[in-house]
């Protein structure tokens, strides 16, 4: 398992480079730069005093010059300041990245608390009543735009019911108040990463309700919810567990929309705000960020499929001897 973990760990540095490399690369051959940025806003700027600014800031190198200055910067724990804040990129992104990660992974966790029994539920009786309500609700949750659900739920909880606010972190007024203002946010999110949980585990459980061990197990007496849960339940979570691991991924994405719906100062409308500034750094490190939360995703989906099914932990292992 060691070996294991270190060889995933190595993996998931070369991947960092790579990526590192690409949005560097990508980032710099965006139209403009900050130079271009600060002379639309101040039009007394001369020529001179654009490319002593582009001097200054490297941006009369080329770019691998730039990059290659960068990353020995990164490797010794110096990744710049950002340009918009004017403050270190870690002390801007520390505070939005735990934000985000609150939303997320109470998000998650609401999603798979829906959209697992649902699927369960639904494969429970193929066809049926049940199986038809929860199968709407997958189609009708992945159909659905992000920014759409976010403004039904503003204009029904807080324009209209005024239940609940319609935006900002609340951290103002304490827990309660920070809790009710996550609310919106993290409905918005998990309604549709729930949708696709429950598809997927129906699916797999219907798979799995086939097989000839389950029949046998019915065949002995046991009953339905023991069949489901404790038979057909462990391998169909399998599959799933690959879905849960991407998707886990995927929400930093979503919040990209929901955060900028909602006024969330998080993770997701910062590196936005920093791709559209032109502010290198920080979008480069928030980038990254949302890189190493996939990876971790993947190790975690690798780690679960061990526990799930110790074959699985142990062909790993010896295909790394």
């Amino acid at each position: 398992m060691l070996r294991f973990l270190v060889h995933r760990a190595l993996q998931s540095l070369v991947v960092l480079a790579l990526m590192s490399f690409a949005v560097y690369g990508l980032i710099g051959l965006m139209p403009g730069d900050p130079v271009d940025l600060m002379i639309g806003a101040n039009p007394r700027f001369t020529a001179e005093d654009a490319a002593q600014l582009r001097a200054v800031y490297g941006l009369d190198r080329p770019l691998l010059a730039r990059y290659a200055a960068w990353a020995g910067d990164a490797l010794t724990g110096d990744f710049g300041y950002s340009r918009g804040f004017a403050r270190p990129v870690l002390d801007v992104i520390l505070p939005r990245l735990a934000n985000t990660a609150g939303l997320m992974i109470a998000a998650f966790l609401v999603a798979l608390a829906v959209g697992i029994p649902l699927g369960i539920l639904a494969a429970a009786r193929p066809g049926g009543a049940t199986d038809g309500l929860v199968n709407l609700y997958c189609f009708l949750a992945i159909s659905m735009p992000t920014f759409w659900l976010a403004l039904i739920l503003i204009m029904v909880f807080a324009v209209t019911l005024g239940w609940l606010p319609a935006g900002g972190t609340g951290s103002e007024g304490g827990f309660l108040e920070a809790l009710r203002h996550l609310i919106l946010p993290i409905a918005t999110l998990a309604v549709v990463e729930a949708g696709a949980f429950a598809r997927y585990t129906r699916a797999a459980m219907v798979e799995a309700m086939r097989q000839d061990w389950v029949r046998t197990a019915r065949a002995k007496g046991a009953s339905l919810a023991r069949v489901l849960v404790h038979h057909a339940l462990r391998n169909a979570l399998i599959p799933v567990t690959t879905i849960v691991a991407l998707s886990f991924g995927g929400l930093f994405s979503g919040a990209l929309i929901t955060e900028t719906m909602f006024a969330y100062p998080g993770m997701g409308k910062l590196i936005f705000d920093a791709v559209m500034g032109n502010d290198y750094n920080l979008a480069l490190i928030g980038l990254l960020f949302a890189t190493l939360l996939t990876l971790a995703g993947n190790l975690g989906a690798d780690l679960a499929y061990a526990a799930l099914d110790p074959r699985i932990g142990v062909s790993l292992l010896d295909d790394r001897r």
